[in-house]
């Protein structure tokens, strides 16, 4: 029995141990992510691929950034006409921006044949990179927001867009004092235990962790519905269990 005792106090221990660690890493995550990006005012620019990718993967992003007093816009650069819905798509990205907290002013969607909505096309580096830093001068972008050289789904316009940043950084070609967050892609396993996965982010995450609260998780949860035309039922499962739609980490380029 005493052995038994002693178990369950070092269990005990342990866990204790545990949930503190976590805290204190969440603590510090929180002051870094605040040191490490640019302040109150600044100008994000979120740049994705399709309709629903601001729901479906940055929503934790979009909503943390608006908290640190973030003025966000959104560069979509198609779309999503792949099953000929395209302006059924854009009226719903609209929508789901809405809730999201950004303006219909604050919204573009690039809709040319140049940038077709096709994982089977990958779209050409410098064509997307040119209209993007086009987009960051015009409007005095200060932190700009996309995907990971994973694209978190594999889809090959997702991974162009990473392409396309990592070269006008590796050029120089962004403005002076314009930094880069990517998404970073996790293995299934952690991209559908939901917030069981954040003892691992706060482990691996690298430079900029969101978490959102249980209201928030909701208003994701409702900008993700208004994409009514792209809720089959494993995206539903998706809204359920995603890490996409609760936990964000991103690194610096």
């Amino acid at each position: 029995m005493e052995v038994v005792g002693l178990l369950l106090c070092l269990a005990a221990a342990g866990l204790a141990w545990g949930l503190l660690w976590v805290w204190d890493a969440w603590e510090q995550m929180k002051s870094q992510e605040q040191a490490g990006l640019p302040g109150v005012g600044s100008r994000t620019l979120l740049v994705t691929a399709h309709p629903d990718d601001e729901a479906m993967f940055f929503a934790p992003t979009i909503l943390g950034l608006t908290r640190l007093g973030h003025r966000l816009s959104l560069l979509c650069f198609s779309a999503g006409n792949y099953y000929n819905q395209g302006e059924i798509r854009k009226k719903e990205l609209l929508q789901s921006c809405d809730v999201l907290g950004i303006p219909p002013s604050s919204v573009t969607v690039i809709d040319n044949r140049d940038f077709p909505d096709d994982p089977a096309v990958r779209w050409d580096t410098g064509r997307v990179a040119n209209v993007l830093l086009r987009h960051v001068e015009q409007n005095g972008i200060d932190l700009v927001v996309t995907f990971d050289e994973a694209g978190v789904s594999g889809h090959s316009n997702h991974v162009a867009l990473h392409a396309a940043v990592r070269t006008l950084c590796a050029e120089g070609e962004l403005p002076q004092g314009c930094r880069v967050l990517a998404l970073q892609s996790v293995n299934r396993l952690r991209k559908y235990i939901s917030l069981l996965d954040l003892p691992c982010s706060l482990l691996l995450a690298r430079d900029a962790l969101f978490v959102l609260t249980r209201q928030e998780v909701a208003q994701a949860q409702k900008a993700m519905s208004r994409h009514r035309s792209q809720l089959l039922w494993f995206r539903r499962l998706s809204v359920l269990f995603s890490r996409y739609l609760r936990i964000n980490s991103l690194r610096l380029l």
